[in-house]
C-alpha cells in the first residue's frame, strides 16, 4: 500500500503513469457517496488500496481546486462511517500540486471485520482494476474464512454418524482419550457434536469425514491425492512410469502418498556398504513434513485434489489455495504459521499424523533438505512445495553387479526390458512386483515399447511369450 506520509508530487505523478491496478484506483472527481463507499468495501475485503481523487482514469492530473476539498472529505467521512457496514477508519492526505490544485490520496485499510457490505447489503471484492461482486456461497466461505468467522474443515456433509469408521474411531478414542466407544447411536453423536466432528443435525462435518469416515471419497471424491511419476523433466500428457491415486481417511493418504514418494526415490550407498540396504536420496522426513502441511492446511473451499508430480530432477507437491492472509513465503520459511484448518490440524496433533507443533514442520524440511522452493501462486490459487533432486551422476547408487538387483539409475522401461529378456514369460505382476511400480503403470510402460518397436508378444496373453527386438 502506498505509504502517504512520504509521498511527494513526482511519487505522484510516477504513480499515476503506472496507471490503476488492485491497490489503486483514479477518481477525476467523487460525486456519488455511495459509489464511493463500495470502491471502499472492495479495498477493505481484498488487501486494502490507494484511490487518488483529482487523477482521471487515462492517468492525467486534473486535480481538485481548493473548493471541492471540503465537500470531498465529508463525502469521504460520510461514506466511510454510514454507508459500509461494518463502518471504516481511512486516511486522507492532500497533496499540493504547485499550481492551485489538490489531489486528495484516500488510504482504505484492509479490513480486520470481513466481509464489508455497501448500504444495498453487497459485498464487493477487487478484481485487478475493477471490482465485483461476491457472487457464490465458496467466495463468501473464503471471506469468512479469512475473517477467522468460519473454517472450511466444519462445513457440514450429507454424511450421517453411520458412515463414521466404528474401528478406527474406537481405536482414537481408546488410545488419546483412554474411553470407551459410545453404547447408543445418541450418545455417539452427542460426543462427536462435543468433539466438533458432527454437526448440530446430527451430519459429520468435513473434519470427520476426511478423519473418521468409513470411505471419505464416496463422500468427499475431490479431496483426494493424485500421484505421477513422469519421465525427464517436463509433464507428459500420456507418458508416465507411475501413477497412483490415493483415497481414504488422511491417515491413510498421507501413508500411501509418502510410499509413492519412496518407492520412486534412488537408494543411495551414503557411506554404507556396498552390500548395504540403500538410503533414500532424500530423507524421508522431508516428505512426512511437506505431505503433512499440504493435507492439513491446504484450502478445502476449492473443489480439487492434491497433486504430487514425481520428475527427473525435482517433486512437486501441488497444494489447492494459495497462503491464506498475510501469509508470504518468507514468513513460513521463518516459522510462522496461520492455522486454516484448526479442527483437523488439533486432531492431526493428537497423532492422527506426524506432527511436530505449528510451523515447525517447513523448518524441520528445510534442515534435513535445503534444496526446497515454495511457490505462492496467487492467480492459480495453488501453494507448490519443489523439493530438488540431485542429477543421478553425483549420487552413489545402492545395489551390487548387473547380475543382482536392478539399479536405481535405471529408468523403469530398461527395467522392464531386462526382465523380459531374463524370463520372456514375465507377467506385468511380476514386473510390477520387481520394481515397485503398480500393475497398471507396467501395462502402461509395456504398451509405449511396443509402439516403439522394442518389444513383440509372440502367443496368447496366457501361455505366450515376450521378445525382445532391440
Amino acid at each position: 500500500m502506498t505509504d502517504i506520509k512520504q509521498m511527494s508530487v513526482d511519487d505522484l505523478r510516477a504513480l499515476a503513469a503506472k496507471g490503476e491496478d488492485s491497490t489503486r484506483q483514479f477518481k477525476a472527481d467523487i460525486t456519488n457517496a455511495e459509489s464511493l463507499a463500495a470502491e471502499m468495501a472492495a479495498f477493505a475485503n481484498s488487501e486494502g488500496g490507494t484511490i487518488l481523487i483529482g487523477i482521471a482514469d487515462d492517468g492525467s492530473i486534473p486535480g481538485l481546486s481548493r473548493h471541492d476539498v471540503p465537500r470531498i472529505n465529508q463525502l469521504i467521512g460520510n461514506a466511510a462511517s454510514q454507508l459500509v457496514r461494518s463502518p471504516l477508519t481511512v486516511q486522507t492526505e492532500n497533496m499540493a500540486l504547485g499550481d492551485g490544485r489538490i489531489v486528495i490520496v484516500l488510504t482504505v485499510p484492509k479490513g480486520i471485520d470481513k466481509p464489508y457490505f455497501d448500504k444495498s447489503g453487497v459485498i464487493w471484492l477487487k478484481v485487478g482494476a475493477d471490482k465485483r461482486r461476491v457472487n457464490s456461497k465458496e467466495e463468501l466461505h473464503r471471506l469468512f474464512q479469512m475473517a477467522d468467522q468460519f473454517h472450511a474443515d466444519e462445513l457440514p456433509t450429507k454424511a450421517g454418524i453411520d458412515k463414521l469408521d466404528k474401528l478406527r474411531f474406537r481405536d482414537f478414542l481408546r488410545d488419546v482419550y483412554k474411553q470407551e466407544y459410545p453404547d447408543t447411536a445418541a450418545e455417539l453423536t452427542r460426543l462427536l457434536q462435543n468433539m466438533n466432528l458432527a454437526t448440530e443435525d446430527e451430519k459429520l462435518n468435513l473434519a470427520g469425514v476426511l478423519l473418521f469416515a468409513e470411505q471419505p471419497e464416496f463422500i468427499v471424491p475431490q479431496f483426494v491425492v493424485k500421484a505421477i511419476r513422469f519421465p525427464g523433466n517436463e509433464i507428459h500428457a500420456t507418458d508416465y512410469l507411475d501413477s497412483e491415486d490415493f483415497s481414504g481417511p488422511l491417515r491413510r493418504i498421507f501413508d500411501d502418498a509418502l510410499g509413492f514418494v519412496m518407492r520412486n526415490l534412488h537408494k543411495v550407498q551414503a557411506g554404507r556398504g556396498v552390500n548395504a540396504p540403500g538410503l533414500p536420496e532424500i530423507p524421508e522426513t522431508v516428505f512426512e513434513e511437506l505431505l503433512v502441511n499440504a493435507l492439513a492446511h491446504r484450502d478445502y473451499l476449492i473443489s480439487a485434489p492434491i497433486r504430487l508430480f514425481i520428475f527427473d530432477n525435482r517433486i512437486e507437491i501441488i497444494s489447492p489455495g494459495h497462503l491464506p492472509n498475510n501469509l508470504t513465503v518468507e514468513k513460513i520459511r521463518a516459522g510462522i504459521s496461520n492455522i486454516r484448518n484448526p479442527i483437523l490440524v488439533s486432531y492431526i496433533a493428537k497423532g492422527l499424523l506426524p506432527y511436530h507443533g505449528l510451523g515447525s514442520g517447513i523448518q524441520r524440511a528445510l534442515k534435513n533438505w535445503p534444496k526446497i522452493d515454495f511457490t505462492d501462486d496467487h492467480d492459480r490459487c495453488l501453494f507448490i512445495a519443489t523439493v530438488h533432486r540431485r542429477p543421478v551422476g553425483e549420487l552413489i547408487l545402492a545395489g551390487d553387479s548387473a547380475e543382482g538387483p536392478l539399479r536405481g539409475s535405471e529408468e523403469s522401461s530398461e527395467k522392464i526390458l531386462r526382465l523380459i529378456k531374463a524370463k520372456p514369460t514375465i507377467s506385468a505382476a511380476e514386473i510390477a512386483q520387481n520394481i515397485g511400480i503398480t500393475s497398471r503403470a507396467v501395462e502402461k510402460q509395456i504398451d509405449t515399447l511396443k509402439k516403439a518397436g522394442m518389444i513383440r508378444r509372440i502367443g496368447p496373453a496366457k501361455g505366450g511369450r515376450w521378445e525382445v527386438i532391440k
